[in-house]
């Protein structure tokens, strides 16, 4: 059908390899939609230690994610955090606040409970490719 978006697949340098049969992220028309982040360090493919540092890494992740799909953090529209324990809330969200500058999209934050492959904490954004 002609002027239908197409959804596409978001790849680059840098974004994490997925852990199972998804995409990390989906552009469709001008909205990104990021799949939930782990703290997967990209390199080693790895979880890294402690719900500070999976934190940092997973919004990282989404920051690098949104590059390669022509967007940035600042174009974020609406969040999901899911932590294994919400009393990591204060800390997540002052590392959320960090990352995410003077943008302050709708979020959700929400315990769950588990992770894949063990993690503590893991965000989904939806964005805006302006």
């Amino acid at each position: 059908m002609s002027g239908t978006p197409q959804h596409t697949p978001v790849t680059g340098e840098g974004v994490v390899t997925p852990v199972g049969p998804y995409s990390q992220a989906i552009r469709y028309g001008n909205f990104v939609f990021c799949s939930g982040q782990l703290g997967l360090d990209p390199a080693s493919g790895k979880l890294v230690e402690g719900v500070e540092a999976q934190a940092r890494q997973a919004l990282t992740n989404i920051r690098t994610l949104l590059a390669a799909a022509g967007t940035s953090l600042a174009h974020v529209v609406k969040a999901t955090v899911f932590l294994l324990d919400m009393g990591a809330w204060p800390v997540v969200n002052g590392i959320y606040a960090e990352f995410m500058g003077d943008n302050r999209p709708a979020r959700s934050t929400v315990q769950v409970a588990a992770l894949p492959l063990g993690g503590l904490v893991e965000i989904e954004v939806i964005a805006y490719i302006p």
